[in-house]
This record gives C-alpha cells, sequence and structure tokens, in this order.
C-alpha cells in the first residue's frame, strides 16, 4: 500500500513540475506581454516591475525543487502555497473584474476564470492529497 501512495505523490509532483515549467517557459518566450498583463491588473500593477520575474522564478524553483527526494516536501509545500495564491487571486478577479486578460501563457491562457478557478482549485487539492500522503509515508517507521 505505501508503494501505491508513493506512486501517487511521484505522479502529483511530475504534474506540478510539467505545469509549472510550461507555465513558467511561455510567460520567459513572451515576457513583455506577461509584464503587460500583469500591470494591467488593478490588484497587481503596482508590482509589475518585479513580480513577473519573481513569479517564473518561483515556479522554476518549486519544479526544481520537487525533481528531488531530499527537496519534494519544500517542493510540494511551495506548490501548495503558491497555487493557494494564484486560485485566491482568480478567485478576487473573479468578484471584482471579468474583462483583464489572463497572464498564465500558452494552452492555459484559453481558459476563461471560471475555468481557471476550477483548474485552480484542483491542483491546490492534488498538492494537499500528496503533501499529505509524502508526510505520512515516506518517513521511515518508528
Amino acid at each position: 500500500m505505501k508503494k501505491g501512495k508513493l506512486i501517487i505523490v511521484k505522479f502529483i509532483s511530475y504534474f506540478v513540475i510539467l505545469l509549472f515549467c510550461y507555465a513558467a517557459i511561455t510567460k520567459l518566450l513572451d515576457f513583455e506581454k506577461f509584464q503587460t498583463q500583469i500591470s494591467a491588473s488593478p490588484l497587481l500593477n503596482g508590482f509589475s516591475k518585479f513580480l513577473p520575474s519573481t513569479i517564473i522564478i518561483v515556479e522554476f524553483l518549486i519544479a526544481g525543487l520537487l525533481c528531488y527526494r531530499k527537496t519534494g516536501t519544500t517542493g510540494l509545500i511551495g506548490s501548495f502555497i503558491l497555487m493557494l495564491i494564484f486560485t485566491g487571486y482568480t478567485a478576487l478577479l473573479l468578484s471584482t473584474s471579468k474583462n483583464l486578460p489572463c497572464s498564465c501563457g500558452g494552452i492555459l491562457e484559453k481558459m476563461s476564470w471560471q475555468q481557471h478557478l476550477y483548474f485552480n482549485m484542483g491542483c491546490v487539492v492534488l498538492s494537499i492529497i500528496a503533501l499529505s500522503l509524502n508526510l505520512k509515508y515516506s518517513r521511515p517507521a518508528e
């Protein structure tokens, strides 16, 4: 049973690695557009000078942490926190304004804000599942 649960953790970790690397690379490839979209947000425009670079670096950093067993738990915590922030931001935008450009990049950019909210909530749930399984089953038995 333990092996199956750890496979779930690995699968979710690989999904998050792919998601964050894909998102970061698409943002990086069209950085000016990403920066413009961030500055178009009434909630983020004051941070548009440093936030785009910070988001890309954090996405790559979390993906990197998830690649190694010793840093996997830290990566899962980071992915949970980042997806929670993205989910909160999306929910706030849905409640305040509906005509803002999405700054996710690539295929994710094609989603509506409502679809983004559900997708992000799903990612938060996956992060919680992976983190709880990882904490429970990856430690040596006492």
